[in-house]
């Protein structure tokens, strides 16, 4: 007998920002840096590029062997956060001084706000930082977008999860 499948809802989603170096873990917890809220993550993409391999002699086709994976820009847009390190982190890298990255976890919420599923992004590091226009007669919030590269993404379940 199979387990009917919750509704998965992608628009129910919150934002984490972690450090990620073994020395500030605890009970390897990492250390949480700050949560965004924002209205809508684009990127969460992957692309394997084949490596062709001609065979002398074999007329129809080639071998397609795996090849190197990379990853888009993760574009967070319309946000806000509990606090200033998301701008700190960006202006730091921009300022030519060392910032660590961070690792990023996206999690998607069922309707009761439960986790049901994450994206977890390793060694991001923010390329584009867009603060909201400012007018009197709008009523936008604090980031308009930041845009994220990484070094590698991972999908994981939910702890508790009924999709196993």
């Amino acid at each position: 007998m199979t387990e009917e499948l919750p509704p998965l809802h992608v628009f129910r989603f919150q934002v984490d920002f972690y450090k990620s170096s073994l020395k500030d873990q605890v009970k390897d917890e990492p250390v949480s840096v700050c949560r965004g809220a924002f209205s809508d993550c684009t990127g969460l993409e992957a692309t394997m590029e084949p490596k062709v391999i001609k065979e002398g002699g074999r007329n129809y086709g080639h071998n397609q062997r795996s090849g190197q994976i990379s990853f888009a820009t993760v574009i967070l847009k319309r946000g806000m956060t509990n606090n200033h390190d998301l701008w700190k982190w960006y202006d730091m890298l921009g300022g030519g001084a060392y910032a660590y990255r961070l690792s990023v976890k996206i999690t998607i919420l069922d309707m009761a706000g439960k986790p049901l599923m994450a994206w977890r992004l390793e060694k991001a590091m923010p390329v584009k930082f867009k603060a909201a226009d400012l007018s009197a007669r709008n009523n936008e919030i604090g980031i308009e977008e930041l845009h994220l590269v990484h070094e590698g993404m991972e999908l994981e379940k939910a702890q508790g999860s009924a999709n196993k």
